[in-house]
């Protein structure tokens, strides 16, 4: 998030400096223990060794003489495949005779035609993060604090004690557990997985007519003559009988199922037997015969706790014979139950539809819910049909599927289904109907059951991710999103504001190219002047006082508001859509400039009287959401979108339209250059545009705060998604509300530009030609919801179609984070990345597993560096974040921000770790061999001539930098490069604010040259993105070398960690020097074992103060995540 700060004194929650609030941190704050939780460790290698389970027969077991037989009813229809993008690859695929031969029943005609699915790729994170906690240790494995330094060097499958105890923060109505956690089901309330082991018994009872042969895997009650003699190992929530240790059997108390009319209830399909039988009944539940089908263990039984690493193909079909959740509507209706007939039948039509549960089901692993079904309202039978391809990155030990009752008030949990992750392994697919069991671990509802698919595909087998980005022809770029790759544009890559001529060495391509570096903000301006039908700007902050160009004197005195108002008028349509602070307002001649500074009230009051057209959109939540919810989305979460489209020519008389993204915030204290000056322009470029949120009160004479941005201008098809982009969100913010909806007619001031022949339409924009080298393909993604767009389907069946992920009554595109995750698998050498924040993966934190950052990127990149370890290849992570987040560094917020920057830091080392010790290589190679966090920073020595300050000066922030003339190089960079061959740029942080969808509203961009990739050079290429990081480390180093070129060696590796270390001395050194590099080695240390520390001798930044691995202080984690 961007932010200003100005120590103003205001109610509002944040720090006036980054958008936090500002909270001094108490003087004796003590530092948070180390970490105490266990860090689970990743599964042996080699082949998987399947657990001989009575309810799930092993793809090769040879235990049983003769075949046994499995009678089989056949699945529920099967929904056919429709709809969105798929990823590129399909299951794997096997042969040979299933070595279970099996009876079928015939399977019932169906009552009812099945509806058609609704497809969605790539669920959610966003909902926060549960509370799972209580994985109790046995076997060999134990907590990191407990276990010597160096662990085996083959990982143990470690087995986690299931005793869990699901905690939520929620209150209790009715005997109800209500969630009022988070925006979007954040933190769902879980139930004990298994009963008392005094509830179970050993006899199921079975209808007659369903009277099956004995099996070894068959979950219903055979005679006792057949009981297996293994004791398996299973979960609450599946079919199967179960033994304890000492092979007494364990089945489901005498807790009646209704009787269920023909169909098949549960299957299995695995490799070696492709359907396989292990639950049969009815599928029309109804009251009548006993039939108990569920046989549960104890809650002491172990799970094995495994890597999830790769993508979960989920099936929710639909849930019957739900309880109603709903019981003060339930009581009031039974009140007019007892009324006259007539009388109650009449009321009776009234509310009764508003008398039972609106279910929907999350699904969490590791506490993280990593996708959720849409909300089906008053239904205690509801039909999903909705299809997940959900990306995972966990260490867990089940899946667990929560269903759950959706409230005005927050929402009640009706019950889970549990799917051990040992289970998964093998591309065995597990289907069927699963009773939903409530939190005494028993059955919610007598015949609750859900019906799902899952289906888990490991890393290895997706070769989506084998070849890098860009392999071949039909590559249709990145699956499940709203945007489709668009192919023959081209793309600008921008460092900094500006650029100015020869400050930074020429770089050679292939094919002869040069790579040319750009003038972002004189580009803008240039293409702001050339536009002739349409103007359209939004943004986090845009000042109508910044001057875009300051090097040429017949312009430089041009603000960007002047030449707004100058377009205008010559009929040239300018539209201004800016994030509105609730705290700047502008009420009777009363005016609040915001804490945030972000001058959209002083914006719009300028362009008030012109036909410039400035829109003031809040960040708002929607109407079905509690006011608690309204309230912090309004207040927490902002538009942070950063784009600028304008009409341009393309010849022959005819207008594009070119668009461009990235940091861009056009306003204050962004305008900059790669030498990043502190003193010496700020009485010339910066001379009223001082800028440093770090100091409150008296500045003058202390360094500006220098600025590092990205950004990219798109010139062809893709272009025009990004005006899509903006076109949804100004009609859904110039919505008229309240009292304007009286009027008779409403003029959008958007133009159709369909409607203006002279300007192409996507189908007719210029592309460059397929054999042009110089082409690129685009792709645009977001994060955004519902509430923040005009154009999402209502039905959220249809929104899924359309690659929409479902959010507690909302929609939501959070395709950036896709973007992210894929470019990040395909990832083959090397990755780096330049980000604002860096924070994720809490779900595999040692401490604070719940805290809700459980965007995968961080664990990405760690188990991307860990697999290229066990295969002895190499590759390199570089990641360039600010200092401390933009403004005071003592601030509680901004503590805490460090602090979870600290433990993602130290959870991405300690899986490196563990991976060398698993190869044997923790003696020739540490964690800093493969990864690597940089900050930047300057220095200015006096110039010759100049006055020498005086030495005594004041023991504060000012002056201190005053007399030490150092400070930070801002990061405001959201960018990343992956193998020199793709680039994501736009506004998006790695944060959850960011990734979430349904926090800050979000742009990006994800590019590649197809003439410049891995797979078509068979060697490094060396395109645009290869100039562009070539680039940025000339500017962050100060010197061009040739070991640049190769990034994921381990001789750059060491050489750049070398001279970002020599910086950070010189930084830190009493003695002022003029500093030729600014990349600093990020001040923490390292150990061989990955352990993150505070520098010895610098745990405050220089002169600012502040803990630099942070501090915990009771801060909102919403905010601060």
């Amino acid at each position: 998030m961007d932010n200003n700060n100005y120590h103003s004194p205001s109610p509002y929650p944040y720090d006036p400096a980054h958008g936090y609030p500002h909270v001094p941190p108490p003087s004796n704050q003590p530092y948070p223990p180390r970490n105490s939780a266990p860090f689970p460790t990743p599964p042996a290698s080699g082949p998987y060794p399947y657990p001989q389970y009575s309810h799930y027969p092993p793809p090769y077991n040879n235990s049983h003489p003769v075949p046994p037989t499995y009678p089989y009813l056949g699945p529920p229809p099967a929904p056919p495949q429709s709809g969105p993008l798929e990823y590129g690859y399909s299951p794997p695929a096997y042969s040979g005779p299933p070595h279970y031969p099996y009876h079928r029943y015939p399977a019932p005609p169906p009552t009812s035609a099945p509806p058609q699915p609704t497809v969605q790729t790539f669920g959610s994170f966003q909902y926060g993060s549960s509370h799972y906690h209580h994985h109790q240790y046995s076997g060999e494995f134990q907590p990191p604090d407990n276990q010597s330094d160096a662990p085996p060097r083959l990982s143990i499958n470690s087995e986690y004690s299931i005793h869990h105890h699901y905690q939520d923060s929620s209150s209790s109505v009715g005997g109800s557990t209500v969630n009022y956690d988070r925006l979007d089901d954040s933190s769902p309330s879980y139930p004990p997985v298994y009963p008392p082991i005094d509830d179970l018994m050993a006899n199921v009872h079975l209808s007659d007519s369903y009277h099956m042969a004995s099996a070894p895997a068959s979950p219903l009650a055979p005679s006792s003559s057949s009981m297996p003699s293994s004791p398996p190992k299973f979960q609450s929530g599946l079919p199967t009988k179960m033994h304890n240790g000492i092979g007494t059997m364990y089945e489901y108390p005498d807790t009646s199922f209704s009787s269920w009319e023909a169909s098949s209830m549960g299957w299995v399909e695995s490799p070696s037997h492709p359907t396989l039988l292990h639950l049969t009944s009815n599928a029309d539940i109804s009251q009548g015969q006993n039939m108990q089908l569920m046989l549960v263990p104890s809650r002491r039984v172990s799970l094995k706790v495994l890597l999830l690493h790769g993508n979960l193909d989920i099936w929710v079909h639909e849930a019957k014979n739900l309880p109603n959740m709903d019981m003060f509507h339930k009581t009031i209706g039974d009140m007019f139950n007892r009324l006259p007939g007539n009388m109650s039948s009449k009321i009776e039509g009234q509310i009764n539809c508003k008398i039972t549960s609106d279910p929907y089901v999350s699904i969490t692993v590791t506490g993280a819910t990593i996708g959720r079904t849409f909300v089906i309202s008053n239904n205690e039978n509801p039909v999903w049909m909705q299809h997940f391809n959900l990306p995972v990155a966990h260490y867990a030990a089940e899946v667990l599927f929560v269903v759950k009752d959706n409230d005005v008030v927050g929402t009640q949990l009706i019950g889970t289904v549990s799917i051990p992750v040992e289970h998964l392994y093998g591309g065995t697919k597990i289907a069927g109907f699963f009773p939903i069991l409530g939190t005494n671990g028993k059955p919610c509802k007598s015949g609750a059951v859900l019906s799902l698919s899952i289906r888990y595909t490991p890393m290895e087998q997706l070769s989506i991710y084998h070849h890098g980005i860009g392999a071949g022809p039909d590559y249709y770029g990145v699956p499940g999103t709203y945007f489709p790759l668009r192919r023959g544009g081209t793309v600008t890559l921008y460092q900094d504001a500006h650029v100015p001529d020869g400050f930074l060495p020429n770089l050679k391509l292939d094919n002869g190219m040069k790579y040319v570096h750009g003038k972002c903000w004189r580009d803008i301006f240039n293409a702001i002047c050339q536009a002739r039908f349409f103007i359209y700007i939004a943004g986090w902050s845009v000042w109508h006082n910044v001057r875009l160009v300051r090097d040429d004197n017949s312009v430089s005195g041009c603000t960007l508001g002047e030449l707004l108002k100058s377009k205008s008028r010559e009929g040239v349509r300018v539209l201004l859509l800016l994030w509105d602070d609730p705290t700047s307002r502008s009420i009777l001649g009363y005016k609040t400039d915001g804490v945030m500074q972000t001058h959209d009230e002083e914006t719009r009051r300028f362009f008030k009287h012109s036909s410039v057209q400035v829109l003031l959109c809040p960040r708002a939540a929607g109407k079905r959401h509690s006011w608690m919810k309204q309230r912090e989305v309004e207040v927490i979460y902002t538009h942070h979108q950063k784009t600028v489209i304008v009409d341009t020519d393309a010849g022959n008389n005819r207008r594009k339209i070119i668009s461009f993204l990235g940091g861009l915030d056009l306003c204050d204290g962004r305008y900059d250059t790669p030498k990043h000056s502190l003193f010496r322009t700020l009485h010339t470029l910066h001379s009223d545009d001082y800028h440093n949120p770090t100091y409150a009160g008296n500045v003058s004479g202390c360094p500006r705060e220098p600025w590092h941005d990205l950004h990219c201008k798109i010139d062809g098809p893709a272009a025009y998604d990004v005006l899509t982009n903006f076109e949804e969100r100004w009609m859904k913010a110039s919505k008229p509300h309240g009292i304007k909806k009286l009027k008779m007619s409403y003029d959008d001031a958007l133009l159709r530009i369909e409607r203006i022949p002279e300007i192409l339409g996507l189908s007719d924009a210029p592309c460059v030609n397929d054999d042009d080298p110089e082409g690129w393909h685009v792709q645009v993604f977001r994060s955004i919801d519902s509430n923040s767009v005009k154009d999402f389907p209502k039905d959220p069946k249809k929104a899924t179609l359309r690659n929409l992920v479902c959010g507690k009554n909302v929609l939501i595109d959070m395709s950036i984070h896709t973007a992210y995750i894929k470019a990040i698998r395909a990832a083959q050498h090397f990755i780096y990345i330049e980000n604002q924040y860096f924070i994720g993966s809490s779900y595999n934190w040692s401490q604070y597993k719940d805290v809700g950052a459980n965007n995968l990127i961080p664990m990405e990149i760690a188990l991307k560096i860990a697999d290229k370890i066990r295969a002895h290849e190499r590759f390199a992570a570089y990641i360039v974040i600010p200092m401390w987040p933009e403004g005071n560094p003592t601030g509680a917020a901004t503590q805490r921000i460090l602090f979870w920057q600290h433990k993602t830091m130290q959870m991405m080392y300690e899986t490196i770790y563990k991976a060398l010790v698993e190869v044997g290589l923790e003696d020739a190679y540490s964690p800093q061999d493969y990864l690597n966090f940089y900050c930047l920073g300057n220095r200015e020595a006096l110039d010759v001539g100049n006055p020498t300050e005086s030495h005594n000066a004041a023991n504060t922030p000012q002056g201190l930098g005053r007399k030490n003339r150092r400070f930070m190089i801002y990061v405001h960079s959201k960018g990343m490069i992956v193998d020199d061959e793709y680039v994501i740029l736009g506004s998006a942080n790695i944060n959850q604010r960011s990734l979430e969808g349904t926090r800050d509203t979000e742009i990006a961009m994800g590019a590649y040259q197809p003439h410049h990739t891995w797979a078509r050079k068979l060697s490094s290429p060396r395109g645009q993105i290869y100039g562009y990081r070539m680039s940025l480390w000339a500017e962050h180093l100060g010197v061009l070398e040739d070991f640049y070129t190769r990034p994921d060696s381990v001789e750059c590796v060491r050489k750049v960690r070398s001279m970002g270390e020599a910086n950070w001395k010189q930084f830190a050194a009493n003695e002022i020097s003029e500093m030729r590099g600014h990349l600093l080695k990020y001040p923490v240390e390292v150990d061989r074992k990955g352990k993150v520390r505070p520098l010895y001798g610098c745990e405050t930044f220089p002169d600012v103060g502040g803990n630099i691995v942070g501090s915990f202080l009771a801060i909102q984690e919403n905010l601060t995540i």
